[in-house]
């Protein structure tokens, strides 16, 4: 087993020392690497921070339900406390006909022309905040149906229509995002085979004599494989590296722009669980491109 070992770690520094030998091929195969792999990453990145943000959106949804003139203001009370009761809503806020008057006085401009009236004209309205597990369209569409089969309740409304569509983009990004890391995957792949290939034929001879005296393809293809590897894994932290460096150069004018619509956004961007999975998948990657690749150039080498 120490023996087994032992050949490992020899091919690993043997397989390095062939990459250092070539600096300016690797350093190219490893920034293509680098940023095919950091499309997908900063893709996913932009759309987790979406989410965050539609989930701070979502839940400053409210609705707005104007009860009937006819209801009494204990009678508004208890149907408020009714639908605090409510398993899908986070919080409601009563506000009497005589509080709706003063709010529209005071930032309506048509403070004046209020006060003409004889009669308050506005009803009493129960504010709705729902909970953020709630906020997908189809809950709120049956929490809105709910409150409005409420016979004391002349009207509920709340634009659902941004809320879906806001939900249909996010759904459709993630699927999109998922084709083209599977995509760009199989670019990876043939990059790296690529690289692999023109390797097992500028060594051709060092392998027919390999063969010749008795080394086993597993043998030749070995450092071959930990070069793919290697270069897989600088490659997916190459592209760590390019999207925490985009997310530095767009953490400043995002948070002004959040601020113009107070809110506090903070940007994140890969986590370690997340950079961990990227590092892993490049190797694989890597690992993969240059197995397909050194199979089958192996199989063509027959030494006479």
């Amino acid at each position: 087993m120490k023996n087994y070992f032992l050949r490992h770690f020899q091919t690993l520094f043997f397989s390095l020392g062939q990459l250092w030998s070539t600096p300016v091929a690797t350093l190219m195969t490893i920034a293509v690497l680098g940023i095919t792999l950091a499309l997908p990453a900063g893709l996913f990145v932009v759309l987790e921070n979406a989410q965050q943000a539609s989930g701070a959106i979502k839940d400053s949804a409210q609705i707005s339900v104007f009860l009937k003139k006819s209801v009494s203001e204990s009678s508004a009370k208890r149907i408020t406390k009714k639908l605090a009761q409510n398993k899908n809503i986070e919080r409601t806020r009563y506000i009497s006909a005589r509080e709706a008057l003063a709010e529209f006085k005071k930032y309506s401009g048509f403070g004046d022309a209020i006060k003409a009236m004889k009669k308050n004209p506005l009803p009493a309205v129960i504010i709705v905040t729902p909970k953020q597990s709630a906020a997908d369209p189809e809950t709120l569409e049956a929490l809105l149906k709910t409150i409005r089969n409420n016979n004391q309740v002349e009207l509920a409304q709340l634009d659902l229509e941004w809320v879906k569509r806001l939900s249909a983009f996010l759904v459709l990004a993630k699927r999109g995002v998922w084709l083209l890391a599977v995509l760009l995957g199989l670019g990876v792949i043939l990059t790296i085979g690529n690289t692999i290939r023109l390797a097992v034929t500028n060594r051709r001879s060092e392998i027919e004599i390999t063969k010749l005296v008795g080394g086993t393809n597993a043998f030749i293809r070995r450092p071959f494989l930990y070069s793919g590897l290697i270069q897989g894994l600088l490659g997916a932290f190459g592209a760590w590296l390019l999207v925490q460096g985009g997310l530095l150069v767009i953490a400043e004018p995002m948070s002004q722009l959040t601020s113009l619509y107070a809110s506090q956004l903070e940007i994140s961007g890969l986590d370690g669980p997340q950079t961990g999975l990227l590092l892993l998948i490049g190797a694989s990657l890597g690992w993969l491109g240059s197995r397909l690749a050194v199979g089958r150039h192996l199989r063509e080498i027959n030494p006479t």
